[in-house]
């Protein structure tokens, strides 16, 4: 090759031989990238409806990358694959421009891509094809694509050249298409609910909203430290002291925690807020809002994930922390039980060390035990106002916050409470929560966010708050294991060293 082509640790005698075809490109005069190629149309319009354009003798052009060429000779068929499908394209010598049969001849190979104009028929087996009367180089590719019949297989290597995967594999693009269909959904419907979109700060100097451990940097001109946003919440509910009391935003949160096949330390929320609404309104609307997202994106609402049969359509189950706990077990429990007793109806069940609270040890048993029999879609309510910082408590049960999440196929999937709008009381959650940070809980907030409770103190209207996981929410409706097949670059560790457990505990990402 010749010193002015790259040399990649990864570079074979194959992709020694494509560099040579750029420069053979190159002396007799063809651009290997050029600037613009416009196509009239994509594979999908073409085979739609593709009897006028075959009776009319119409001249299309299309463009894409090379795939399965079958050569015979003086003539060749291969398919031409776009953003939308692929299309088959028939090239004969005295039918396509000599310029445009010699650059098959001599240069083309699987994964150029190329544009092609020609008129469309069917062949003998009633496939539609464009007849190419031009063919060009669009780019040279100088990496031969994952062999035909083993494909592109490795899941590492899937997720580190995910645009490899985009072209080997034509399901991940259809999953990301209806990803894409999915959240232009959700905004439609929140539009037609009077929902303002908005956008807050990813770069905070004080980090709230949940519980996690942040990601830290430093601004260098204003010399002070700043965090990665774990939650959009404090911003939103500043908006909603403003008057902006129905907002929303879609954007992506950083928790610096663990990876796992429901967890990447970068993903996507929703995070709502309505004022003059409590949780149990919020219950109602989240039914809702995933059912006509759904619907909306992809036209059904019964979806089957991991072998089980979801359905958006029916009323939602509705039950208890502790019920949920209760019914497992088969025991009594309550919030405000004896953690002693607690442990002495469960003989059999151990309890980890560092647990040392009822709340603690009801939340433990709940999370391990009574999460993955939650398949159909479940709101399970009234969480300890302990671990719920900003939500304000049930009538008559101070110790209870007015809190649910929503479960799915054993995944959490939403989270929302009624906001706490007292700002002595939200001053003495925060105080607390410095106190465990002190006591060693590196999750907790460590600094009082002052300017928040003076934005309270001008007063919130009673408002119920949102969080929905779109990553995890995207697997249910695609039956997608992994959230890694749902984000198109998740983190990975570098190259060469050891994969993560496949289920590493963390935290809500």
């Amino acid at each position: 090759m010749s010193e002015n082509f790259p040399f990649l640790p990864d570079h074979n005698d194959l992709i020694e031989l494509r560099y040579g075809k750029v420069g053979g490109l190159r002396e007799a005069g063809i651009d290997p990238y050029p600037a613009q190629f416009e196509a009239t149309h994509i594979s999908t319009d073409l085979l739609g409806d593709p009897e006028p354009r075959i009776d009319s003798g119409e001249t299309v052009a299309v463009m894409g990358r090379v795939m399965g060429v079958r050569s015979f000779g003086k003539a060749a068929f291969f398919h031409l694959r776009d953003r939308a499908g692929q299309i088959q394209v028939y090239i004969k010598k005295g039918i396509v421009e000599d310029a445009g049969f010699d650059l098959y001849k001599k240069f083309l190979d699987g994964g150029d891509l190329v544009g092609v104009t020609g008129k469309l028929f069917r062949t003998k087996t009633d496939e539609v094809t464009v007849e190419a009367a031009t063919l060009v180089l669009c780019t040279k590719a100088v990496r031969q694509l994952p062999e035909k019949w083993h494909g592109f297989k490795d899941v590492e290597a899937r997720y580190r050249q995910r645009y490899v995967d985009l072209i080997a594999n034509p399901g991940v693009a259809d999953t990301f298409r209806k990803r894409s269909r999915i959240v232009s959904a959700m905004r439609r419907f929140l539009a037609g609910q009077d929902f303002m979109e908005v956008q807050t700060p990813l770069l905070q100097p004080l980090y709230g909203g949940a519980s996690a451990r942040p990601f830290q940097t430093h601004h260098n001109a204003l010399d002070m430290p700043l965090f990665l946003r774990i939650a959009p919440e404090l911003y939103l509910k500043r908006l909603v002291v403003g008057g902006l009391d129905r907002v929303y935003e879609i954007n992506r949160n950083f928790r610096n925690e663990g990876i796992s096949t429901r967890h990447n330390p970068e993903f996507t929320m929703l995070e709502l807020y309505a004022g003059g609404w409590n949780a149990v309104r919020m219950m109602d609307f989240v039914e809702e809002l995933l059912r006509e997202t759904a619907r909306l994106a992809l036209g059904e609402t019964k979806f089957v994930y991991n072998d089980a049969e979801l359905d958006f359509g029916k009323p939602f189950a509705r039950v208890r922390l502790t019920d949920a706990v209760a019914r497992k077990f088969n025991i009594d429990v309550s919030w405000d039980m004896d953690l002693a007793a607690l442990k002495g109806a469960l003989p059999n069940v151990g309890l980890p060390d560092e647990i040392t609270t009822t709340d603690g040890a009801i939340c433990h048993l709940f999370e391990e035990y009574c999460e993955a029999d939650l398949v159909e879609p479940t709101f399970v309510v009234e969480f300890p106002k302990s671990i719920s910082p900003l939500a304000k408590s049930l009538e008559g049960q101070p110790e209870v916050a007015d809190r649910f999440e929503l479960y799915v196929a054993g995944m959490e999937v939403a989270n929302a409470y009624s906001e706490l709008n007292d700002p002595a009381e939200q001053f003495a959650r925060f105080e607390e929560q410095v106190r465990r940070r002190e006591g060693g809980d590196m999750e907790a907030v460590g600094k009082i966010d002052e300017d928040y409770v003076r934005a309270l103190e001008y007063g919130m209207v009673p408002t119920a708050g949102l969080g929905v996981g779109i990553d995890r929410f995207v697997m249910l409706l695609t039956g997608s294991l992994s959230i890694r097949d749902v984000i198109l670059f998740p983190l990975m560790r570098p190259h060469g060293e050891a994969p993560a457990p496949a289920d590493e505990p963390e935290g809500e990402g």
